[in-house]
């Protein structure tokens, strides 16, 4: 049984790896080696960290800003949690979260915006 269409029409993630994401809008590739957050409605910006014990609320606040209903929070090659204290700001604003591993978000955002929900994916890329 098919689950998703052939063709998203928001940005999307077309492949990924240790180290990089190929994100992909209107038939354009690009290789990304950096952190980055994207979103279903166009969003798309550096999210300025290399490792997880760089994280920051403010890095959080970024986040909000973007007015989701629910962000996908990609914490590098395993699973960690960002501290509540950093989740403040997304709480307040009952902003959903979701963490995961980098390469499940990929998964999840490509099938939560091709539902066509508001979702922005925070992707931590090791370097």
């Amino acid at each position: 049984m098919k689950l998703q269409p052939d063709r998203l029409d928001v940005q999307s993630i077309l492949a990924y790896g240790p180290g990089w994401v190929g994100l992909g809008n209107n038939g354009v590739a690009e290789k990304i080696e950096h952190s980055i957050v994207i979103g279903s409605r166009g969003e798309k910006f550096d999210w300025n960290c290399t490792r997880f014990e760089q994280l920051t609320a403010e890095h959080f606040a970024q986040l909000a800003q973007t007015r989701p209903e629910l962000v996908i929070f990609g914490s590098g090659t395993r699973l960690r949690f960002p501290p509540p204290a950093f989740l403040r700001v997304l709480m307040e604003q009952r902003i959903g979260l979701e963490t995961m591993d980098t390469l499940a978000a990929c998964r999840t955002y490509n099938i939560l915006a091709g539902e066509g929900r508001q979702v922005v994916a925070a992707l931590l890329i090791e370097s």
